[in-house]
């Protein structure tokens, strides 16, 4: 059974860029967001790693530990972050995990099993692009897979990371297409009309069940 919404992520102790780390002590007190990688010196990954650290004021505005993860070993990675660094005008200050050992990519389900050309010169399986937001409870609250030819959108998942915290907080649910600069939020089924009415005043029902406000604060 793989992992679900909800589980805990499972700890471990790994390698990175950055030295060891205890998983659940590094990320203790912030949101995580761990993305796999299927191999150093590949484009599309070079891109995404790019991207990810020009993302970081972001991150950081927002409690959030990004951790990266490729199955190769620390010398391959460090020559790879001066590749990146060089072409993506960004600095990769986040740990990679080096995990030619594929101890946490089998962990957490990562491994291309279906793609028999997805693995590395000695036969062994690369990962897939999986995606994990694991919230400061350590509790799994979304997962994206990506096939290996296509690149992530960490605009999206910075967005689903605004909607998972703005959730949490406000008792709300955002619909699609949101963005989040002032856009409508659905009010959570939970809430009744009466708690609605004191807590979102002015409120609209389109439906019964389909009631939206916009957030003032």
């Amino acid at each position: 059974m793989g992992l679900r919404l909800g589980d805990e992520a499972p700890n471990f102790k790994t390698e990175t860029t950055k030295g060891e780390i205890e998983f659940h002590k590094w990320k203790q007190g912030a949101w995580t967001i761990l993305f796999s990688h299927p191999e150093d010196f590949t484009p599309v990954c070079t891109t995404e790693l790019g991207a990810v650290a020009r993302l970081a004021p972001e991150w950081e505005s927002r409690n959030v530990k990004v951790l990266g993860l490729s199955c190769n070993d620390l010398r391959s990675h460090g020559a790879w972050i001066s590749d990146i660094q060089e072409t993506q005008a960004c600095s990769v200050d986040f740990p990679i995990i080096a995990d030619a050992d594929r101890k946490v990519a089998t962990l957490y389900d990562m491994l291309d099993y279906q793609d028999a050309s997805n693995v590395d010169r000695n036969g062994m399986p690369l990962t897939v692009r999986s995606v994990f937001i694991i919230d400061t409870n350590n509790k799994i609250r979304l997962t994206m897979t990506y096939p290996a030819v296509t690149g992530r959108n960490f605009t999206e998942i910075l967005r689903a990371v605004d909607s998972l915290q703005l959730g949490d907080a406000r008792r709300i649910a955002t619909p699609a297409d949101w963005t989040g600069k002032g856009d409508e939020v659905i009010i959570h089924n939970g809430v009744s009309n009466e708690e609605a009415a004191k807590l979102f005043p002015g409120f609209k029902t389109v439906l019964p069940y389909l009631r939206t406000t916009k957030l003032h604060d």
